[in-house]
């Protein structure tokens, strides 16, 4: 019996970055772009605010770049501060490069199993998908997945009774396979 399961953010993930402020860790996307103009040079940046004092700060998106080199439905969305493009930079490798930062997902997405109670059969075999990179331990997704705590679930895995291709240790952000013999 496969079942599917899908990883799915809820929100935006925090911006693991120094205040140089008050020295906080932690910065919230605004949603907002910034976009100067300097003859036919961009520069474009992402604002997000510390969530201690709530002071702003800019992740370069765009550098000296000139006007022609940037798509015309890129700079449409820089202009109207497009939420969904604000989510795909905050995920984007070299954006985070860059401005050495990093992403916090906790409480930020949620396991949607299709509903209802895991089944009974004796053996499953479950898809789990990643609706964007959010890195997450696969002890953690099958523990809230089956309704079981993580410990009974790494002593699944120590007597192989959860087999997976990928190593089911440390965290995943990609899509993987799993069954489970009960």
């Amino acid at each position: 019996m496969l079942i599917n399961w899908v990883v799915v953010p809820t929100c935006l993930p925090l911006v693991v970055r120094r205040c140089h402020v008050c020295a906080s860790e932690r910065f919230r996307a605004s949603g907002k772009f910034r976009v100067n103009a300097n003859h036919k040079l961009l520069d474009a940046w992402l604002l997000v605010l510390c969530t201690r004092c709530g002071d702003t700060a800019k992740l370069t998106l765009l550098e000296r770049t000139n006007v022609r080199a940037i798509r015309p439905e890129l700079l449409n969305r820089l202009h109207h501060n497009d939420p969904d493009l604000t989510a795909e930079l905050l995920q984007n490798p070299d954006v985070q490069r860059r401005n050495r930062i990093a992403l916090d997902w906790d409480d930020a997405w949620r396991l949607d199993t299709g509903g209802g109670d895991p089944p009974d059969a004796e053996v499953i075999d479950v898809a789990v998908r990643f609706a964007a990179r959010i890195p997450v331990r696969p002890v953690r997704l099958i523990a809230e997945g089956c309704g079981l705590s993580r410990a009974e679930v790494e002593r699944l895995i120590a007597e192989g009774k959860v087999v997976s291709a990928v190593r089911l240790t440390g965290r995943l952000s990609g899509d993987f396979t799993f069954t489970l013999k009960r």
